[in-house]
């Protein structure tokens, strides 16, 4: 499972035993034996949404946002999960599957053709976990899981934000393959995998993705099609941790990321490229912690044939994010967090679509107070604000409307939500949110 840096600490996640129905005078049946080891944990999230003086048609394109949410109550998602830990015998096994239901379950997008017709239902995570006793031993998962990339995660417990950033909205999120992570020593660890698509689409659907008679049949979900048998995803990571002699800044961690593969999206297919760097610091000050994050997503720019001699073209496409993030412990049951974020990306002049459908740049700014009333609760009040700092998709250069941040989600990563939406409201820079999330983990 993919946690960040922020976990620990912000997640609350319970877990119970199944070995406890079964009662001390019995001898377990094999099959008990088996499960007592599996636990079940989750959560239900919910949310709160206002946003002041833009109603609900057009709203920011950061990940898992839609007119649906604003001004009005939310159930946001249902997350169900069944794990067996690996032990620490050298031939350990087990497993670990997420089931999430709810409306961001829909704009997911495991399912052969993208979580889109609303069974509010999706597989987020699903793969078997063993160790080889090679050195430290390596811990391998083959299945359905999540993206090595990134500072965020898709569990609103486990960051410091309720909303995303841009940086998640343009990194791939869910992999299906094999991955494999050694830990060198106390203070570097490796994570490598290979996967069939950059996407998140589990298995695969021969399409038309033009709806043109001669556009090339894609397969989403699977390998670059002219090179299927020899060309997947590759992934991989190194994190380092500052030892116990740094002093105050013991435990910080750097991030680096790369990922190169066949898209395997819907709407632009092609070779994808993400690049990400990451670093949290531990600072003298008490309760006191600081982040950085850098993204970049972009595609090569190829022509594929297809079977019926039709030619396919992708154009070149790129987009950058920055965050920065900082949490204060304020309370024993009070955290304040902080994230500001500078987006840049194509701006659509060289014929081909944006990497997400908005402005050239934005600016978001967006502030947290998670306060911990309840026992096994998240509480959350955040203020966010996102403004459009370049031209707008779809207009002139020159028109600085608003076609912003405001629009449809989508764009060059089939690993981000897609849904229909508008352009922008001309006139409109600025974005306002204001939002209260309440998460019950289990």
């Amino acid at each position: 499972m993919k946690l960040n840096q922020w976990t620990v600490g912000l997640a609350a996640v319970g877990a119970i035993s199944l070995a406890s129905v079964v009662r001390a005078d019995e001898k377990p049946s094999p099959v008990t034996s088996a499960l007592s080891a599996t636990t079940l944990s989750g959560y239900v999230d919910t949310s709160v949404e206002w946003n002041p003086g833009t109603g609900n048609a057009h709203v920011p394109n950061y990940a898992f946002n839609t007119p649906g949410k604003a001004d009005g109550f939310n159930l946001d998602l249902i997350k169900v999960s069944l794990d067996h830990s690996l032990d620490e015998s050298q031939w350990a096994a087990g497993y670990h599957v997420d089931l999430v239901y709810g409306p961001d379950a829909n704009i997911w997008g495991t399912s052969p053709i993208g979580g889109a017709i609303g069974t509010d239902f999706a597989i987020r995570q699903a793969y078997v976990t063993v160790r080889t006793p090679v050195g430290n031993g390596i811990d391998w998962k083959l299945g359905v899981w999540d993206s090595i990339i990134g500072y965020e995660v898709f569990d609103a417990t486990a960051n410091p934000n309720f909303t995303h950033s841009y940086g998640y909205t343009i990194e791939p999120t869910t992999h299906t393959g094999l991955q494999g992570t050694y830990k060198v020593a106390d203070w570097v660890s490796v994570t490598a995998g290979i996967a069939n698509t950059t996407g998140p689409v589990i298995g695969g659907e021969t399409i038309n993705p033009g709806g043109l008679a001669g556009a090339p049949q894609v397969v989403i979900g699977r390998a670059n099609p002219p090179k299927a048998e020899s060309y997947k995803t590759y992934t991989a990571a190194v994190t380092l941790t500052a030892p116990d002699s740094w002093g105050f800044l013991k435990g910080s961690s750097l991030y680096a990321t790369i990922i190169n593969g066949w898209n395997g999206g819907a709407a632009i297919a092609g070779v994808q490229d993400n690049f990400y760097a990451g670093a949290t610091l531990n600072t003298p000050v008490t309760g006191l912690k600081m982040g950085v994050s850098y993204d970049y997503v972009g595609t090569q720019g190829a022509t594929y044939v297809n079977a019926f001699g039709g030619h396919f073209s992708t154009a070149k496409t790129w987009a950058n994010a920055v965050s920065l993030y900082s949490t204060y412990q304020l309370t024993e049951k009070i955290t304040l967090n902080a994230r500001g974020e500078y987006f840049w990306q194509d701006d659509g002049a060289n014929g081909g679509a944006q990497p997400v459908a908005g402005p050239a740049q934005i600016f978001a700014l967006t502030g947290t107070i998670q306060y911990d009333l309840w026992k096994n609760v998240m509480s959350r009040l955040e203020f966010r604000w996102d403004h459009q700092a370049g031209t707008a998709y779809g207009f002139a250069p020159t028109d600085k409307s608003y076609g912003g941040t405001l629009g449809s989600i989508g764009g060059i990563n089939a690993g981000i939500p897609s849904t229909v939406g508008t352009q922008g409201q001309p006139g409109l820079k600025n974005s306002w949110l204001v939002a209260a999330n309440i998460v019950y983990s289990f």
